[in-house]
């Protein structure tokens, strides 16, 4: 059986105008990615390293959005039922939340469009 070795055994040469490579590892040190992924993960239509990252952030951070979301529903209507009546600073965080929730989803929607996109070329 052989040995798949997934080692880098070959290399590219270009030829590009300076200003170009500072500019590309410039958005390689914001992306905290390399050139070498950005270039190849470009190529093949791949998601940089960097977006892998931010899906998996914003997941996390839905996550923990709508998990307080929910602990604030059960509360508001808790209240909403034993005392007939919701005060004004509970309606406005409520409030507060519902609007983050929107943002999410929006934020949410854009980035999956971009994942649809990279996987339907």
């Amino acid at each position: 059986m052989e040995k798949k070795d997934s080692a880098k055994e070959d290399f590219i040469v270009i030829r590009i105008q300076k200003s170009r490579k500072d500019e590309w590892k410039r958005k390689c040190l914001e992306k905290k990615i390399s050139l070498s992924s950005l270039i190849v993960n470009s190529v093949e239509n791949r998601l940089q390293d960097n977006e892998r990252r931010e899906i998996l952030e914003f997941i996390e951070k839905q996550d923990n959005i709508f998990i307080k979301i929910e602990t604030n529903i059960n509360q508001v209507a808790k209240i909403a039922n034993n005392q007939k009546f919701i005060r004004a600073n509970e309606l406005q965080r409520f409030s507060e939340l519902l609007v983050e929730v929107v943002s999410l989803k929006q934020k949410q929607n854009k980035i999956l469009e971009r994942i649809y996109s990279l996987l339907s070329k």
